[in-house]
């Protein structure tokens, strides 16, 4: 008989799965330093991270994992300055992409990927203060990066990026568990970890 509540083997899965997930963002996320790659990593993190993702998924099979897993991500990134915005974006998503597992019954991919579009999502929490904090955010852009870059960011990153990452978010998300889903057949289920 499965236990209603987390287990400690489900915490610790979302601490693996949430470490894993956070240095994709992180590794992929320091080409940032090069302004254009800001929109293509809206594409390459949700692609990448899906891998991983997708194996994290076959170890959910409660309520809360991912609400987790966005709650520490959301208290990380605020720690790394990345504002209360971050937070506005990458908590609910997970809330929602966690309901909407839940709802589905964690086993049907169409619903893992559907929960994994609203999850990627959250990442769109990097960026929006570019968006949403106003001239004293672009200022210590400018103040940290040089004009130039700030020039070149702002140029790549108008306000109505946000609905194209939205767009681009969902196709690196789609493809990110596509990919993930044929490694998980491919390779993990055959070592034994899926």
């Amino acid at each position: 008989m499965q236990k209603k509540g987390l287990t400690g083997k489900d915490l610790i899965n979302v601490g693996i799965y949430t470490a894993i997930y956070i240095a994709v963002v992180f590794v992929i996320g320091a080409t940032n330093a090069i302004p254009i790659m800001y929109p293509i990593s809206m594409v390459i993190i949700p692609l990448i991270a899906g891998i991983p993702m997708m194996l994290y998924y076959t170890k959910i099979e409660k309520f809360g994992m991912l609400t987790i897993t966005g709650a520490i991500l959301a208290i990380f990134f605020y720690l790394s300055g990345y504002t209360w915005i971050c937070v506005a974006f990458l908590f609910p998503t997970a809330l929602i992409a966690d309901i909407i597992l839940k709802v589905g019954g964690y086993k049907k991919f169409g619903v893992i990927m559907i929960s994994y579009m609203i999850y990627a999502l959250g990442m769109l929490g990097g960026p929006a203060p570019l968006w949403f904090a106003g001239e004293s955010y672009w200022d210590g852009i400018r103040e940290s990066m040089g004009e130039q870059y700030a020039e070149q960011l702002s140029s790549y990153m108008p306000s109505w990026m946000l609905w194209v990452g939205i767009i681009l978010v969902i196709i690196g998300a789609t493809l990110g568990a596509l990919l993930g889903r044929k490694m998980l057949k491919k390779h993990f289920v055959k070592a034994g970890i899926a």
